[in-house]
């Protein structure tokens, strides 16, 4: 029994020093295979075998507590790979741990194998040696598959302390990537100093492109050379703790070039002169264009069409091979009857009072009670007259005179006419010396538009004079259309006003201040400058008050006053304020409906609505360049099966819309 004791010690002490051999060389191989040939980390291998490190703890811990991540790292740095790229280091370094560990497992096994082939030599007296290996064994899977990372805390910290103050004192990019306890990875910015660079380098590549423009090859050249510079010290980093600390002398460098490439390639001040001439030449040519616009629009709204032109030729022919005794119109006794309501309508448009009187007389209720008294000028009076005596307005009765057979309308006694004879008149309108250019002189262009030569715009302040028979006297403009039944205005109280028509102020806009010159003292010292303005288009006037009030002695008056435009410019709406200022009653605004000739945004509610709609503005519904929604509000008024209508081609210019 002694004999086999001693055997038994013998045996396990020689299978003991072959698990020993077994694990050393096996290491070492595996290390080999992974290019790891450095001695030290062999010879860390070789103690940890030689030492009979803690049975209960792993080669890991082992390793941690005699070596440090940065002593790990840098025996990586020596290894001889055949591929020395830091990546595979890198690799190298991070799987050191593993390796060890796997290795330790292998190692185990194998002496577990081993042990219990000799025990089985051995018979049955070596079973209670491998059922302790057995429980050994066991124990340490139940340990490691209960609490695997339960370590003990000495152990893991100490070297994890080392490790961080070793890396601060490192100056070593490959270091600062992988040592996740710097201070670099807290900054929110991170990549500031990367940004930078690119900056530059984009920058670089802008200034290049111009230098090789200009022919500059020497810059551009070393353009090209600081950015190449600059894109090897950046490499592939995205972060500023990828990039080298030496970076910053890159970028202060790279800077100093830009600069000097900058002043080079541009001059500032110059540059400045340049922009400077360039916007002061660019407000010139739109000051211009603004000019030769308003001048285009102002000269298209004032144009006949060529086929309303036709039409009124055509009826001025066939009207003077009239006899006379076909030229009267029938119930010529309503004219001065006050009990009807009357209509004052002054135009030179055929087709437009046309439409005015259709559109009324379609929507009136009693058409017969309904009198037109229409004034034009010589050119058109036989076209007015054939117009209507081919299409009487129903049961209304119609008269139509021209504005030249008013001998009393005179210079003498009215003082536009006068005015208008005045040298100092005709030269404003006729001088020969003209700008010859549309963008040249072109502020008044509004003012000096023919009809403020008519006396057919200015005839409006003479209704007492033109109609003495009659007490009120509804005065509608050739631009609107009467959608509604017009016969409830002659019942409107006007509170002892003289003029009864729909206001058009806002907030800030069509109040005095827009129409008179309030620097002069005849304005400032006699109206108020927040006075709401009004609308001419469709107004009731009482002739009566108008006769009490002497409205015609003060329009004299003022125009008097404004013979040289000091205190309004050319127009029949400022005299009109200040003759009417008092004396204005407002209507409610459902009567009458204004901006149809250049608001593209009125409500259709509104129009709908509307007693009255008025295309005042540049854009008239007989213009083509009238705007197309508002269009059919006219035109459905036009009567179309007339032969001249149609010889004219109206009916396809207007039909369509």
């Amino acid at each position: 029994m002694a004999s086999s004791g001693n055997f038994l010690l013998v045996f396990a002490l020689a299978t003991l020093i072959f698990v020993v051999a077994a694990w050393d060389v096996g290491t070492r191989i595996t290390l080999d295979q992974h290019g790891i040939r450095n001695s030290s980390i062999k010879a860390l291998i070789a103690t940890a075998s030689a030492s009979g490190y803690d049975k209960g703890a792993s080669t890991v811990e082992f390793v941690k507590e005699n070596y440090s991540s940065s002593q790990m790292t840098n025996e990586l740095d020596g290894a001889d790979q055949p591929n020395n790229s830091s990546s595979d280091s890198r690799e190298a370094g991070l799987s050191i741990e593993k390796i060890c560990y796997d290795k330790c497992e292998n190692i185990a096994s194998i002496s577990v194998q081993t042990t219990e082939e000799s025990v089985q030599l051995l018979g049955t007296s070596a079973k209670p040696t491998r059922r302790r290996l057995e429980e050994v064994k066991r124990e340490k899977r139940d340990k490691r598959a209960v609490n695997p990372g339960q370590q003990d805390d000495e152990v893991i910290i100490k070297p994890e302390n080392a490790a961080v103050e070793r890396s601060k004192a490192v100056d070593s990019a490959f270091l600062g990537k992988y040592s996740i306890w710097r201070r670099e990875f807290d900054s929110e910015s991170s990549d500031s100093t990367v940004r930078l660079i690119r900056d530059q380098m984009i920058m670089a590549r802008v200034y290049s492109s111009i230098a090789k423009s200009k022919n500059k090859l020497g810059l551009y050249l070393e353009l090209l050379r600081q950015l190449k510079e600059s894109q090897r010290a950046l490499g592939d980093a995205s972060t500023d703790s990828e990039i080298r600390h030496s970076v910053s002398q890159r970028i202060k460098e790279m800077g100093q070039f830009l600069i000097k490439a900058r002043d080079q390639l541009f001059e500032c001040k110059a540059v400045t002169r340049d922009l400077r001439s360039m916007l002061q030449s660019a407000d010139e040519q739109v000051r211009g264009l603004k000019k030769q616009s308003t001048f285009l629009s102002q000269l298209v709204a004032k144009t006949i069409p060529n086929g309303i032109h036709c039409l009124s030729m055509r009826l001025s022919i066939d009207y003077y091979l009239l006899p006379p005794e076909k030229r009267k119109f029938p119930r010529s006794e309503n004219l001065e009857n006050p009990n009807l309501y009357h209509y004052a309508l002054f135009s030179d448009n055929v087709l437009a009072a046309s439409v005015v009187v259709n559109s009324t007389i379609m929507n009136a209720k009693d058409p017969q009670k309904h009198v037109f008294h229409l004034v034009t000028d010589k050119l058109n009076f036989g076209a007015m007259n054939m117009w209507f005596l081919l299409n009487p307005p129903g049961e209304a009765t119609i008269h139509v005179e021209n504005v030249d057979d008013f001998k009393w309308l005179n210079s003498s006694y009215c003082p536009v006419l006068r005015q208008l004879e005045s040298s100092a008149m005709k030269e404003y309108y006729f001088r020969a010396n003209h700008p010859t250019t549309i963008s040249a002189g072109s502020s008044n262009l509004k003012y000096r538009n023919p009809k403020y030569l008519s006396m057919l715009n200015h005839l409006r302040f003479y209704l007492p004079e033109v109609y003495p028979k009659l007490d009120k006297i509804l005065f509608l403009d050739d631009d609107i259309v009467v959608q509604k039944d017009l016969t409830g205005l002659w019942s409107v109280d006007l509170k002892g006003n003289v003029n009864g028509a729909v206001e058009t102020c806002g907030e800030s806009f069509h109040r005095f201040d827009k129409y008179l010159n309030f620097s002069n003292p005849h304005i400032s010292q006699n109206f108020d400058p927040n006075a709401c303005g009004w609308a001419y288009g469709m107004n009731l006037f009482d002739l009566k008050v108008w006769k009490k009030k002497d409205i015609t002695g003060i329009y004299h008056k003022w125009q008097t006053l404004n013979a040289n435009r000091s205190l309004w410019k050319l127009g029949t709406l400022p005299p009109g304020l200040i003759t009417f200022y008092g004396l204005t009653y407002p209507l409610n605004k459902s009567w009458h409906v204004l901006g149809l000739g250049y608001n593209p945004s009125i409500d259709p509610a509104k129009i709908k609505k509307a007693a009255v709609i008025h295309y005042n503005g540049n854009m008239k519904p007989w213009l083509e360049l009238a705007m197309a929604r508002y269009r059919p509000y006219w035109s459905k008024y036009i009567t179309y099966n007339d032969p001249y209508v149609q010889t004219c081609k109206l009916t396809s210019v207007y039909s369509q819309s």
